[in-house]
């Protein structure tokens, strides 16, 4: 229940208001984000490589209502995407294909998106497209393949699976099958029940069962490995902040021999740093997702809709400020 209220809070204007014009409620919500520039974002990419920690930087924002919201959106995206050039740093981008017109006009989203990975490819970076909520699934896919039919390689563009839709398994064994690189969510929206799992047991069981499905891919691929820049991940990509999830997908990976060099963990910056830290001194690549912008607000509710830690640490503190 108190998921499904976060998400719906997402979602509303009097409380995107109401929250954004908190200092206390920015305080908290920096703790998920980094910043609302791409400059803030890139000083923190600086700190975390410097740890040895590898990034994707997300420029949050998404159902752009315009076509010139959209195109600025694009136009920010590659302002990133250039200042990772600039700065020399080992960060690729993630995008939400809302943010650049899908939803309002596929084809300007088709455009941007062109305009983007004509980027990424020219300065031999990489593009992850997030997935949203299920009216946009088929029409995420449907980009990606369309992208791929252009001529984009492989190489520079991924997408996001999310375990808790019944799909999910089908879709994975399809684009394994075409080589994409996969990274692996439980899934963060309120789906009804015809097509995702309701349960969290169902969707955890679903969930190593598709990661038992990537790492068995991924040991028939060869040069399954991350880019010398750290930018192109490998194949697989198991995103998680849950113990048990992790320890499956190691205990898996060397069950039948897979390198740690042939896939990485991704989690979120901010959420659960002693675990990334773990991972990385036990020698596993770890990626960290750093979400910066004014956008920050649908983020931070779907943030604190997944854990009842981040709920009580912000209204804590929001009561105490």
């Amino acid at each position: 229940m108190l998921r499904s209220f976060f998400i719906q809070l997402s979602k509303a204007g009097w409380a995107q208001r109401l929250v954004m014009n908190s200092s206390i409620s920015w305080w908290a919500a920096s703790r998920f984000v980094a910043g609302v520039s791409a400059e803030e974002a890139i000083q923190v990419v600086r700190e975390l490589n410097a740890k040895g920690f590898n990034t994707s930087l997300d420029h949050l924002g998404e159902h752009t209502s315009t076509v010139e919201e959209a195109n600025k959106a694009s136009d920010d995206i590659l302002y990133v995407l250039n200042g990772i050039n600039r700065a020399g740093v080992r960060a690729n981008v993630s995008i939400k294909l809302t943010q650049i017109g899908m939803g309002l006009d596929e084809e300007i989203c088709a455009q941007n998106l062109v305009r983007i990975l004509e980027y990424v490819k020219k300065n031999n970076n990489f593009l992850r497209i997030d997935m949203e909520d299920t009216p946009y699934t088929d029409v995420t896919l449907s980009l990606f393949h369309a992208m791929l039919e252009r001529g984009f390689d492989k190489s520079h563009l991924g997408l996001v699976i999310q375990a808790y839709l019944f799909r999910s398994e089908e879709d994975l064994r399809k684009l394994l099958e075409e080589g994409a690189h996969i990274r692996l969510v439980k899934g963060a929206y309120n789906e009804p029940p015809e097509k995702a799992f309701p349960k969290k047991a169902d969707t955890d069981a679903n969930y190593d069962l598709l990661a038992k499905i990537m790492i068995d891919a991924a040991l028939k691929i060869e040069s399954n490995k991350i880019s010398d820049d750290g930018r192109i991940p490998p194949i697989v990509a198991i995103a998680s902040h849950d113990d048990k999830r992790i320890a499956f997908a190691k205990q898996y990976a060397e069950k039948v021999g897979l390198p740690k060099e042939a896939f990485e963990f991704q989690m979120l910056y901010g959420i659960r740093r002693d675990l990334q830290e773990k991972l990385l001194n036990e020698g596993y690549l770890v990626r960290v997702y750093v979400p910066y912008g004014a956008q920050w607000y649908p983020y931070f509710m779907r943030r604190l809709a997944e854990r009842p830690a981040n709920v009580w640490f912000f209204i804590s503190n929001y009561f105490r400020g």
